[in-house]
């Protein structure tokens, strides 16, 4: 393997984002988040990843990976996902003691996009 591929590494670098999203709603949001915050992100991305790839093989649509080597352009829009996860991770500093369930639910199917972008990739 001579290079990484992108699509992989937008995946993991959602994921950290997630991750960082999840620590920040459990440490400044509401309290019991600490359990409830990681078992949400879990189960929204393996909903997510298993769930699309049924209904797109149930539908019979092909979609092409987030990332395409032949159009570059499509790396800089790719990279707006762990962007913003990283923006919703820093609302909870600011706003504290909230519940911030929905903001881990929108990250978690980011990462879930992410995540099949890039197994769609390795699968091409």
């Amino acid at each position: 393997m001579n290079r990484l591929e992108p699509n992989l590494l937008l995946a993991v670098s959602t994921g950290v984002a997630l991750l960082l999203l999840i620590a920040t709603a459990a440490l400044f949001g509401a309290p019991g988040g600490a359990i409830k915050y990681p078992i949400i992100g879990l189960v929204c991305v393996i909903t997510f990843v298993f769930g699309n790839a049924f209904m797109a093989r149930r539908m019979n649509r092909v979609t092409p990976p987030m990332i395409s080597l032949d159009t570059p352009a499509t790396a800089a829009w790719a990279s707006i996902f762990p962007t913003l996860v990283i923006l919703f991770a820093a609302i909870p500093l600011f706003w504290s003691g909230h519940d911030y369930g929905l903001l881990v639910i929108i990250g978690a199917v980011m990462t879930g996009v992410t995540i099949q972008s890039a197994l769609r990739a390795r699968g091409a």
